[in-house]
């Protein structure tokens, strides 16, 4: 890993300026000392969430760095000639890929192909990540994720349980989303609903031309990205609304790996549950030893089990069996994915945080 994440983050190269050479070194030495404590100290979720929290906010830096870089050069055009040098979201795939299938039109601008971040080139990454993980893309991979995760971590204990029939909410939310964006060729989520554009459009004169837009997207992040999560104690964003957490949820049953509890070894103090981020274990799939569909894979309950009986697990294996094998074979790929996927993100949001401060500019 220390070889293949050194050839991810170089990108077969040492940067030339001083900015980008300081920020992969900061970035290769965080993200490996992370990975080997994560594998000797048997404690997934704890640091996977060092690398993982700070990569939303690092992604609005890059992006709005990525943003005002083309705005500078193409005033008139930023809102289309961005896209081009800009990784499509992966939320907005569930939207584009139905009106995609049925009308044959992209309606996402963008360039197809000739860049890492071009609609196929993010299609074949979010298609091969999925495969791999899942919905542990949610915990491993998903760039907008460590906000909620973040903010549901700041209290130790929550002020309220919310219902549970939020939980099939983001079935709801997809279906409906996917079909409006179908018969109308927009992004209607993406555009109108999406709570993470709100630290993504900035600043709004720029690149929006509403600017009540803005601001209804700084109440819906507010809403559900920051005062949710603090209040549940919950990754609210992710479990109750994100559509395509929902379309993980159903890639994740071709994943070859899972997270269960192991039947007679649990002693049934109900841990896992209340600690779940995602909600995804409840006192049913608890009773057959499963995690269910909306597992993300984050390890906390793995972590924090009193009795060691939430594990790792290969499918077709036996239950139980091959506990720390299992988790191995699981973080190498889950880790790969995150270091190619996040690292690039890290370097570029630290690089311009290190231009900033030296020069006063982000490009």
């Amino acid at each position: 890993m220390l070889v293949i994440s050194a050839f991810l983050l170089a990108n077969g190269g040492i940067p030339r300026d001083l900015a980008h050479r300081l920020a992969l070194a900061i970035t290769y030495t965080t993200f490996n000392a992370v990975f080997i404590l994560m594998m000797y100290t048997g404690k997934t979720d704890r640091f996977r969430a060092a690398l993982y929290v700070p990569l939303a906010p690092f992604f609005t830096i890059s992006f709005m760095g990525r943003m005002i870089e083309q705005f500078h050069a193409h005033p008139a055009f930023v809102d289309f000639v961005f896209r081009e040098k800009l990784p499509i979201c992966p939320i907005s795939l569930s939207m584009t890929l139905v009106p995609a299938a049925l009308t044959r039109t992209f309606f996402w601008p963008g360039m197809l192909t000739g860049t890492y971040a071009a609609i196929v080139s993010m299609l074949v990454i979010w298609i091969t990540g999925s495969l791999a993980l899942g919905r542990g893309w949610c915990s491993w991979g998903c760039f907008f994720g460590g906000w909620d995760e973040g903010f549901s971590r700041v209290l130790s204990k929550p002020f309220f349980k919310a219902p549970a029939w939020l939980r099939d909410l983001p079935f709801a939310s997809l279906l409906l989303f996917a079909l409006l964006s179908a018969a109308t060729l927009f992004p209607v989520y993406c555009v109108l609903f999406c709570p993470v554009k709100a630290v993504t459009d900035i600043p709004p004169e720029h690149f929006m031309k509403a600017a009540w837009m803005w601001r209804l997207h700084l109440v819906i992040f507010f809403a559900a990205v920051v005062a949710l999560p603090v209040l549940v104690k919950r990754r609210a964003q992710c479990a109750y609304f994100c559509p395509l957490g929902a379309l993980q949820c159903g890639v994740g049953c071709v994943s070859p790996f899972e997270v269960r509890i192991d039947t007679k070894a649990c002693s049934g103090c109900g841990t896992c549950i209340r600690n779940c981020p995602l909600l995804a274990i409840t006192e049913e799939s608890l009773a057959r030893g499963s995690c269910g569909i909306r597992c993300a894979k984050c390890g906390k309950c793995v972590d924090n089990c009193p009795s060691g009986a939430a594990h790792f697990h290969i499918k077709t294996t036996e239950p139980g069996a091959g506990k720390n094998i299992a988790r191995l074979l699981f973080l190498y790929p889950a880790f790969f994915f995150m270091t190619a996927f996040g690292g690039s993100i890290w370097m570029d949001a630290i690089s311009r945080i290190i231009l900033l401060v030296f020069t006063g500019r982000m490009f």
